[in-house]
């Protein structure tokens, strides 16, 4: 059986103080449950020391919103694996489709923040995703066929038994515009088979969707047999919302 996972990536929102009482209002709705969904917020780095102290002794998780491709040295405004790990983050975001659209991370990049989260055991969510002109031009599965090549070139069958992916569309991140749960499913489908073709580990491996996911589409797209949980930007910012996918999930066997 598969985990589920529901991920609240919070981006550049939230200071110290507002991320403590977002924490103390998710803790007391959910925090106490053994809910059937893995959960975990990724805060902002000036944010992780709250968070870690408010979450002491629920059941959520937290972690970094990316890591250093370095184990440490000489790069301005990098944080390492070594870092997050001492201030007890368990995960983190790799890959996202921002950090590769906007500070020029690659398939390459990735692979090493990759294996700098494996090396200090924290569990890495990888993710890939096409863009609007991609979809529209059915390179869709090229697009995710080069991005999880990349892993499958640079990680063995040990690494990819501890890594998460998520599929991210761009066209459906900040935009209000979501995948259809039928194509979501479909494009993590393929990413399956392509685990399953290399390593024989498609079933086991959990991969999220990203991409406008809220409680009003949870059930349709958590429900679907190739998605395992959510990677949420705007809707993790609201605790009760968040709290309530994480709910939904819940009700979700796979």
């Amino acid at each position: 059986m598969r985990k589920l996972l529901i991920a609240g990536n919070w981006k550049m929102n939230k200071t110290s103080l507002q991320a403590g009482a977002f924490c103390s209002e998710l803790k007391n709705i959910i925090g106490n449950l053994n809910l059937r969904a893995m959960v975990a917020v990724f805060p902002p780095f000036t944010s992780i020391l709250a968070v870690r102290d408010e979450l002491k002794g629920s059941t959520i998780l937290f972690g970094g919103q990316n890591v250093s491709f370095a184990q440490s040295g000489a790069y301005t405004g990098e944080i390492s694996a070594a870092m997050l790990k001492e201030e007890g983050a368990t995960l983190v975001i790799v890959g996202h489709s921002e950090r590769r659209g906007m500070f020029a991370d690659t398939d390459k990049s990735v692979l090493e923040r990759a294996k700098q989260a494996l090396n200090f055991d924290l569990m890495p969510i990888v993710c890939v995703g096409e863009s609007l002109t991609d979809r529209q031009n059915n390179r869709t599965f090229d697009v995710l066929k080069g991005q999880i090549g990349a892993l499958l070139g640079g990680l063995d069958r040990d690494d990819f038994k501890k890594i998460v992916i998520a599929y991210e569309p761009i066209w459906a991140i900040g935009t209000g515009l979501s995948a259809s749960a039928d194509e979501a499913d479909e494009a993590c489908g393929f990413i399956r088979g392509l685990v399953e073709q290399a390593f024989g580990l498609g079933q086991s491996i959990s991969i999220l969707y990203g991409g406008s996911l809220n409680q009003k589409n949870a059930l349709d797209l958590l429900s679907k047999p190739n998605i395992d949980g959510g990677l949420i930007g705007g809707a993790s910012l609201n605790a009760a919302e968040f709290a309530q996918i994480a709910l939904i999930a819940d009700k979700i066997e796979k």
